[in-house]
Parts: structure tokens; sequence; C-alpha cells
């Protein structure tokens, strides 16, 4: 594990620690994100902690062509009882995020400082969102970064009414092109909807301008 200074650089992901921990330090500019999604390495860190570097082996992703819809998503959203849109409140969706209880966490990672770095990236056109909406109110929603038009980085979903998560992800992959999901860490939310886990190596490959 390295201790990071003001250069921007990483170390090789090879060194991550037996849970996927990679460095510790550095900031959160645009410039250091954007370099540490392009190399397989996220931020994941709670208030009271130093910003910690993330490359865990293995990786959870998504194929998009392993998506699962089961028959009854299939018919909520013929139903239409929800409205899908992309980019409409960034910040709306990952301050909810931010405030959602989650049963196996204390409290969120999504710090006041993760809010704005997300939004720098967000206006920069690296960071998307995915809004769900039911009666003009915003009830579920994700967001994530783009690499390279190919990978989706996902970070965060919210749902305040049931099944609204589930249906801004799967009208957003199935309206994507994108070759492979990150979902990062193993849910089984996502996990039913044919998530799996790789192997940290294969995932970088998806990272590169040709993909596997």
């Amino acid at each position: 594990m390295q201790f990071l200074t003001q250069k921007i650089e990483f170390p090789d992901v090879s060194e991550a620690s037996a849970d996927g921990l990679l460095a510790i330090g550095g900031d959160l500019s645009t410039e250091r994100l954007l370099h540490a999604y392009s190399k397989g390495i996220f931020p994941w860190f709670q208030d009271e902690e130093p910003i910690l570097w993330w490359s865990p082996d293995p990786r959870f992703v998504l194929l998009p062509t392993d998506l699962k819809v089961s028959k009854s998503m299939r018919q909520i959203l013929k139903k239409d009882h929800f409205k899908v849109t992309v980019n409409k409140a960034f910040k709306a969706v990952v301050e909810n995020c931010a405030n959602a209880k989650r049963n196996d966490q204390d409290g969120t990672w999504i710090t006041e400082e993760m809010i704005e770095a997300y939004c720098k990236l967000h206006l920069q056109g690296y960071a998307k969102s995915i809004e769900v909406w039911q009666d003009d109110e915003l009830v579920g929603g994700l967001y994530g970064i783009e690499i390279n038009d190919s990978v989706f980085c996902g970070e965060s979903m919210f749902a305040k009414v049931s099944n609204a998560s589930k249906v801004g992800f799967i009208t957003f992959i199935q309206n994507s092109n994108y070759k492979l999901i990150d979902c990062q860490l193993h849910t089984k939310h996502l996990e039913s909807l044919g998530a799996k886990n790789i192997t940290r190596q294969d995932f970088i490959k998806y990272l590169t301008p040709r993909g596997i």
C-alpha cells in the first residue's frame, strides 16, 4: 500500500492488498480521478478517513448481453409507471445516493468532498446520471463515470419506491452501447440482474480503447 503525493500517479494495481486497497491520500481532482478510473482504481472512504483508493480482484461487473430481466420486471417496464431520463438532475441523484439508508452500512462514503468532485466530472462530460421519476418526483437513480465510451463505472444507486432503481438501471443498459458495466463490488441486487465476478486483469483489458 502506497501513500500518494501531489504527483498524479498510482502504484501498479497488482500491489493492492487482498481486499483491494491500493493507496492512501492524494486528492479528488478531476485529473487524478480520471487517471484512477482509466487504471481500474476508484476512491472509497468514510468521512473520518483519509482518501482510500481500491482495485479489487475479482471485479464485479455486468456484461450488457448478460442482463437478466425477470418476467415481473418486464411487466413493470411495459406499464410505464416510471419516466427515465439522463443527466437531468445529476447532483440530486448523487445527494440521494449519499442519503440512502443501506442495511450493510452505518454511514455514507459519498462525502461532501466526493459530491463536489463528481459534480465537476459531470460538468466536464465524464460523469453521467440516470434519473427515475414518478409523478414528477425523483424516486430513483444512479450515477457513474464513462471510460473510453465502452465502459460505464457505476458508483451508486438509490430508490425511494420499489423497483425504481431497477427500472433505471435496466432502461439505461438497454439503451446504451457499453461493452461493460463496472459494479465494483458484489451485491445481491446486481447479481440478480446478471452481474458477475471477473478477474481484475480481464477487467482492465476493457479499459483500453480496443477492449476485449
